[in-house]
């Protein structure tokens, strides 16, 4: 079992950030390979992937997940069934000069990746800087 995390500033204010994650719908603006997500009933989510995996056939693939958005403490959990155990939480909090944000995510999964799991977790953190500093707030 392995538990990874990364933080990244955001030039956006916490509130405003917050409201952009907990919108589901924007997930394929910033998760890579993630081309559909859309909220099914309560806390079920049904996404759709592009994946190209080393052992078969590129292709979409669809499934459900959940994400449960606590607006106390601005965090969003979420997980995946399967194998792996993948879950994780996003934190949303003031960053450290006015109108920025501090993301944190952090991830636990049964697989034991490393470097490959903490560099989509850096390159997750990019594309939601980057998809939330371009939106018009």
């Amino acid at each position: 079992m392995s538990d990874y995390d990364s933080t990244i500033t955001v030039d956006v204010p916490p509130d405003r950030l917050f409201d952009y994650l907990a919108d589901v719908e924007n997930l394929p603006a910033y998760m890579p390979r993630l081309k559909t997500a859309s909220r099914c009933d309560g806390e079920r989510v049904t996404v759709t992937a592009h994946i190209d995996p080393p052992d078969g056939p590129e292709q979409d693939v669809t499934s459900e997940a959940w994400i449960r958005v606590l607006e106390q403490g601005k965090i969003l959990v979420w997980g995946a069934p399967g194998p792996g155990d993948y879950h994780g939480q996003l934190h949303v909090a003031p960053g450290g000069e006015e109108g920025t944000s501090r993301l944190t995510v952090e991830l636990h999964t049964e697989r034991v990746e490393g470097a490959q799991v903490d560099d989509g977790l850096r390159e997750t953190l990019r594309g939601i800087k980057s998809a939330v500093e371009r939106t018009d707030g």
